[in-house]
């Protein structure tokens, strides 16, 4: 692609733009972004148009973006991409008058970058025109609604099979190569997908775990849970179980699913019965056939044996716990919300959230985590109730993400609480976080 070659927004696609741009925007205000498809080089591009009103209403349009279906470098110009607590772009407008000085990214000129840069999503006014090339002429591009109608021509080319999947109702996997590659390969796969298109259609599943439905003849429920066990290993950092389990974790997570529980709930009784000098290599401590039972019976084990060794100790580490709970007080949440959240000030509070609430926060190693640092717990309580415990929270001040967010007996916050959670409370958290650090 030749910026010299870049033609101006044709008159009848800025029409389509400005119209669409009244009827999504009516309000007038801020940065949009709208996209249309033309041919650049003999080549079928996405050009993206950025929009912006200034103070006296006069609306301003121009081209910020140009990506190709068969080229590795998209060409920019005064776009500058940002992050400012979301991923955003902002556009300079120095030459249109809205700028008083002019942005360091504002000169006017295309540059050339990486291809996945970039790229903000925007609505593409002419999706026809993709069908009309004779490349893209059975690609469904018209049909199918997606993030970037580049990035999917550029994968209907290596499968042409997204058309079949299209039509079958099933486009939300066509982009999903691990699908795509099966639907080329395995015609008994294809049919497969069409005797289960309704519910593949009406329901969220990992690629995977439909590849394996189809594979081990096992439940989509089942291979589903499988699969979120995985990313919930990969995401928090289970790594005593990647080395312990190895290539025996496909039974672990089998054993999880079949016995409805959690990772975090087996890794609490596995981590009991290692303190204890258990022998878990053996199949009756491995995976107890009524594992809620004795995870309760090994937990409590835990506990007094814990207590016992740790006695000589606990004054030196209440001092210990108290210093991490003081240092991460700016963490605690009481603004404008129906929920509080509190930091634990003792391994006591633990122990009285533990036994409220019927979990494992008290019995476990949760104090120690907090004292290194691992990890640290917090509690949400209603501010009207204060000292009713409510949910309990393990936050990683390492990833700053949240680890576990469990109500009474292990449940499952309600949609309200979780939205605080992680909406309110996280983003404030780990604000905290970078100016204690700092």
């Amino acid at each position: 692609m030749e910026p010299k070659n870049i033609k101006p927004i044709p008159k009848s696609i800025e029409s389509k733009i400005r119209r669409l741009d009244k009827k999504d925007c009516p309000a007038q205000k801020g940065l949009r972004f709208y996209a249309y498809l033309t041919t650049l080089d003999k080549e079928l591009v996405k050009i993206t148009v950025a929009m912006r009103n200034n103070r006296r209403g006069e609306q301003f349009i121009k081209q910020v973006a140009v990506h190709g279906v068969y080229s590795d470098n998209c060409l920019v110009r005064d776009l500058e991409y940002c992050y400012l607590g979301i991923c955003a772009y902002r556009v300079g407008w120095y030459d249109e008058g809205i700028h008083t000085t002019r942005p360091y990214y504002n000169d006017g000129k295309w540059y050339p970058t990486p291809f996945k840069y970039y790229n903000p999503f925007a609505k593409v006014v002419n999706v026809g025109y993709a069908v009309k090339q004779p490349d893209f002429k059975y690609s469904m591009a018209d049909k199918y609604d997606c993030a970037c109608i580049i990035t999917y021509l550029r994968t209907y080319l290596e499968y042409p099979q997204t058309e079949y999947l299209i039509k079958l109702g099933l486009g939300k996997f066509a982009q999903s190569k691990v699908i795509l590659k099966k639907v080329g390969t395995d015609k008994k796969f294809a049919k497969w997908l069409i005797s289960n298109k309704n519910t593949l259609a009406n329901n969220y599943y990992y690629s995977n775990a439909i590849v394996n439905t189809y594979r081990h003849g096992t439940s989509l429920e089942q291979e589903q849970a499988k699969q979120r066990l995985k990313i919930e290993l990969r995401q928090n950092n289970f790594e005593d179980f990647k080395r312990t389990f190895g290539k025996g974790f496909e039974q672990l997570c089998q054993y999880i699913t079949d016995k409805a529980t959690s990772l975090s709930n087996y890794q609490d009784y596995y981590n009991a019965c290692t303190y204890l000098h258990l022998d878990m290599e053996q199949p009756k401590n491995r995976f107890p056939h009524d594992f809620k039972r004795w995870h309760d019976i090994r937990i409590d084990e835990y506990a007094t044996a814990k207590a016992l060794a740790d006695k000589e100790e606990r004054e030196h580490l209440y001092e210990k716990f108290a210093a991490v709970a003081e240092k991460y007080l700016p963490l605690e949440y009481d603004k404008q919300s129906v929920f509080v959240v509190i930091i634990p000030h003792s391994p006591a509070d633990l122990v009285r959230e533990g036994n409220i609430l019927n979990h494992c926060v008290g019995r476990m190693n949760y104090d120690q985590r907090m004292i290194r640092e691992d990890s640290l717990i917090f509690f949400i309580r209603n501010k009207a109730d204060i000292e009713t415990p409510l949910v309990t929270v393990e936050y990683s001040p390492k990833s700053k993400q949240i680890l576990q967010c469990y109500g009474e007996s292990d449940t499952r916050p309600n949609a309200k609480i979780m939205n605080f959670v992680n909406k309110k409370w996280l983003p404030y958290a780990n604000q905290q976080l970078q100016q204690i650090a700092a």
